[in-house]
């Protein structure tokens, strides 16, 4: 059999290399010179590698909003979930996948999150309400800004009651010091520039690149809010059975 009857996922995720930077990528968005020291690859190679992950659709791309010289790579979940179910199919009929619902992380002491952006006032209380309300009672969440704004985004607050029926109404945002006196398990950025100013913390780190709904150009950002939201609620969800299996290593 020719590699040209082998089918797409299998010819991209079956090379060393593409397999060890979709792991990464699985795990948090990167920049291509996190993935070279990573991989221990030249990064030409690791470029041309992303490039062909790009062109399968599997990982997609975007611009840094702290540094536009600056790329970060993200590994797309729900288009792999769709190719491994497509491969179980064409391998045997009896091998097809049905989805499964996401259980909710179980229970552990002191499993929690903490979100931070840079003003806490759109993509990280989101976050955090999407997250906890998808754990109810399993984890700790919060979150926090660099430099918190006065308030929480009205459309903020507007697209997770229209269209996930949550009431943040009565938030307000944070700073990351007093977040920071508090230990969270998992640390995760979804702010270019938040995630280059803050510092080292314990546990473990991550960053979703995911852009500022109230920096886009047109009139009338709510559709902005509404596909941010719908991203970091995908993400959110994906998170959930990592969290499920990985307790907090904060002692």
């Amino acid at each position: 059999m020719g590699d040209g009857a082998l089918p797409g996922f299998v010819r991209l995720a079956g090379h060393p290399v593409r397999w060890l930077l979709m792991t990464e990528l699985a795990r948090s968005d990167l920049r291509v010179r996190e993935l070279v020291g990573i991989v221990d690859e030249p990064q030409n190679l690791v470029s041309y590698h992303l490039k062909l992950l790009r062109d399968g659709g599997l990982v997609t791309s975007r611009r840094s909003s702290f540094d536009g010289r600056d790329t970060y790579y993200h590994l797309d979940l729900a288009r792999c979930a769709e190719e491994l179910e497509d491969l179980g199919t064409a391998l045997h009929p009896a091998l097809r996948m049905t989805p499964v619902p996401t259980p909710p992380p179980r229970k552990t002491t002191g499993s929690s999150v903490l979100f931070v952006c840079s003003g806490n006032s759109a993509r990280s209380p989101i976050a955090e309400a999407l997250l906890r309300h998808h754990a109810g009672t399993h984890l700790r969440v919060a979150s926090a800004g660099t430099k918190p704004k006065d308030a929480v985004h009205p459309h903020a607050v507007r697209v997770l009651r229209e269209h996930y029926d949550l009431d943040i109404t009565r938030q307000r945002p944070r700073a990351i010091g007093s977040a920071e006196r508090t230990r969270f398990g998992h640390t995760i950025t979804l702010c270019d520039k938040a995630r280059e100013a803050l510092p080292p913390t314990n546990g473990q780190r991550a960053h979703w690149s995911i852009p500022d709904p109230a920096a886009g150009r047109r009139k009338d950002l709510y559709p902005e809010f509404v596909a941010v939201a719908a991203e970091i609620d995908a993400r959110v969800r994906q998170l959930l059975p990592s969290l499920s299996t990985t307790g907090d290593q904060e002692d």
